[in-house]
C-alpha cells in the first residue's frame, strides 16, 4: 500500500487543506531519489553556497569539487577564496559569483550549503559556522544538503579546538532534525590532515540524489588504507566481481541491480529456497547465480572455490544476507538465538576468512548492521548483538586490510520498506516511518545507493566506519 502520508504530501491541495484546518497531521516531502547512474556532474546547474572559516584549509580541495561536479558556486568569504573558486569554474565551465560585496539575488535559493570549519580553534569560533547557515536555511531548496567539512577533534592543538570541532557534529545533527521536513539533509564530514585528496567522491555522494536517506552523519576521512583517490565517477566499478549474499529478494537484490549498474559482474548468493528468485535477478542484471545456505559449514570453502574457478578473484564483497527471530530475552530459546548469530554474525566472519585470499587489491568489504544493533530494540537481543558484532568486526577488520588497499565498512538501515516491515502491524509501522528526520520510511534502493558508494574505488578514504541509512533515526543517534 506505501505511505499514505508520502502520497498525500505530493498533493499542494491535500497541503493547504490541513494547513488551513490546523490537523496534526505530518506530509513528508517526498525525497529527489536518483534514477541511473553515478553522473559526472551530479549538481549540474545547482546554486551551492560555500563559505570558510578564518584559517579554513580546504578552500583549493572544494574548489576543485564543486565546479568539476557542475555546481553554480557563490563563495561567501575574502576575495582571495573567491579567485580560486573563479579559476576552478571557468576551467570547468562554471562561474563562480562572490557573496562578500553584494547582496545576493531574492530568488537565489541554494541547493546545497558547504562550509569550511577546519579554522576553528576555540568554541567562540563556532559562530562563523552560525553567521554563514543562518540567513541561507530558510531559503534552502527541499531536498537540499548541507555539509561541514572540518578535522577530527583528534587533530586538533588544543583542548578547546577539540571542543569546536566536536561541537559541530552536534549542531550538524540538529540542523539535519531541523531541516527534514522539507526533505533536506545535514552530514558533517571530518578530513585527517593529508587525505583531502579523498573528499571529493564522499562528496560527491553525500551532496548528490544517491544519498537522499542519509541524514545526521558524520563520517572520518582517512589515509589508512592505501590506493589512490578517484572521484565518483559513470562505470567507477567497470571489470570488478562483486559478490552479494542474501541478493534474492529485498536490499540483495537492489544493491546487486545498484553495483551492476555501475559496471560490475555480480555474484549472487542465496538460499536454495531462493533460487528462483535468484535466477531472475541475475538474468535481468547479467550476473552469476550460486545458490548456497551460507551457515552450511561447507559453504565458505564451496564459494571460495567456485570463485575461485570462475574468477580468480574478488574486488567487493557485501555481506548482506541476514534474519530476525524475535522474542524478548526471558521468552527467547537458544534455537533461536543461535540461529540468528549463526547467518548474521558468524557466517559472515567465516565467510570472509575463506574469501580473504580471494580479494584483490584495493577491494571492498560492506557488511549490513543494523540501526537495532546500535540502539538495542526490544525483542531483538540476539539481532541487536548479531548486527552490534558486525560494527565492532569492520573496525578491527579495517587496519588489518589497509596495506593491501581493501576498506571494510557497514552500513545500518533504519526503517526500511521491505517485505518484512510490511508485516507490522499499521499502526506500528506508521509510527516507525516518522521517527526520523524525514518523517518517513527508507527504501532498499536507499540502503543500496550506500552500498555501492563505499564498494567505489572513491571511497578509499573511508575504512572502519559505520553509515547509517535511516533518514535521521531518533533511535540510537
Amino acid at each position: 500500500m506505501g505511505d499514505l502520508f508520502v502520497k498525500l504530501g505530493r498533493s499542494r491541495t491535500a497541503r493547504r487543506v490541513i494547513r488551513a484546518l490546523r490537523l496534526p497531521l505530518p506530509l513528508p516531502q517526498e525525497l529527489r531519489r536518483a534514477r541511473g547512474s553515478w553522473q559526472e556532474r551530479p549538481l549540474d546547474d545547482l546554486p551551492v553556497i560555500v563559505g570558510h572559516a578564518s584559517g579554513g584549509e580546504l578552500v583549493s580541495a572544494l574548489a576543485g569539487v564543486l565546479p568539476a561536479a557542475g555546481a553554480v558556486t557563490w563563495v561567501v568569504g575574502s576575495r582571495d577564496q573567491f579567485e580560486v573558486y573563479r579559476e576552478r569554474g571557468e576551467a570547468c565551465g562554471r562561474a563562480a559569483a562572490w557573496l562578500s560585496d553584494r547582496e545576493p539575488p531574492e530568488d537565489l535559493r541554494p541547493g546545497c550549503l558547504v562550509f569550511d570549519a577546519t579554522g576553528l580553534e576555540r568554541p567562540e569560533d563556532l559562530r562563523a559556522v552560525y553567521d554563514f547557515l543562518h540567513p541561507w536555511i530558510r531559503p534552502l531548496r527541499p531536498c537540499g544538503r548541507v555539509v561541514v567539512v572540518s578535522r577530527p577533534s583528534d587533530q586538533t592543538s588544543t583542548p578547546a579546538a577539540a571542543a569546536a570541532a566536536r561541537a559541530l557534529d552536534g549542531m550538524v545533527r540538529s540542523i539535519g532534525r531541523e531541516i527534514g521536513r522539507k526533505g533536506a539533509t545535514a552530514q558533517t564530514v571530518y578530513v585527517d590532515g593529508g587525505a583531502e585528496d579523498r573528499l571529493e567522491a564522499v562528496l560527491r555522494f553525500l551532496m548528490s540524489a544517491h544519498s537522499a536517506y542519509v541524514s545526521g552523519q558524520a563520517l572520518r576521512i582517512s589515509s589508512r588504507a592505501s590506493g589512490e583517490a578517484i572521484g565518483l565517477r559513470p562505470g567507477s566499478l567497470e571489470g570488478k566481481v562483486a559478490l552479494v549474499t542474501g541478493a534474492g529478494r529485498g536490499i540483495g537484490a537492489a544493491t546487486a541491480r545498484a553495483l551492476a549498474r555501475e559496471g560490475a559482474h555480480v555474484l549472487g548468493v542465496d538460499r536454495p529456497a531462493e533460487a528462483e528468485s535468484l535466477e531472475k535477478l541475475v538474468g535481468e542484471i547479467g550476473g552469476t547465480s550460486l545458490p548456497s545456505d551460507i551457515t552450511d559449514p561447507d559453504a565458505p570453502d564451496t564459494i571460495a572455490e567456485f570463485v575461485k574457478e570462475r574468477f580468480a578473484g574478488l574486488d567487493v564483497v557485501v555481506h548482506n544476507a541476514g534474519i530476525t527471530r524475535d522474542k524478548t530475552l526471558a521468552n527467547m530459546d537458544a534455537h533461536r538465538w543461535e540461529q540468528v548469530l549463526g547467518v548474521n554474525l558468524v557466517a559472515v566472519i567465516a565467510l570472509t576468512d575463506a574469501l580473504d585470499p580471494l580479494l584483490r587489491r584495493d577491494g571492498r568489504i560492506v557488511c549490513l548492521s543494523s540501526v537495532s544493533g546500535i540502539a538495542g530494540n526490544v525483542g531483538q537481543t540476539n539481532y541487536s548483538a548479531s548486527k552490534a558484532g558486525l560494527i565492532g568486526y569492520v573496525q578491527a577488520l579495517a587496519p588489518m586490510l589497509a596495506e593491501r588497499g581493501i576498506t571494510a565498512n557497514a552500513v545500518a538501515p533504519g526503517f526500511i520498506e521491505t517485505a518484512m516491515t510490511a508485516a507490522i502491524p499499521l499502526m506500528t509501522r506508521q509510527v516507525a516511518r516518522r521517527l526520523c528526520n524525514l518523517s518517513q520510511g527508507g527504501l532498499p534502493e536507499d540502503v543500496a545507493e550506500a552500498v555501492a558508494f563505499l564498494s567505489s574505488p572513491g571511497a578509499v578514504g573511508l575504512t572502519g566506519q559505520v553509515l547509517r541509512v535511516c533518514g535521521g533515526s531518533f533511535v540510537g543517534a
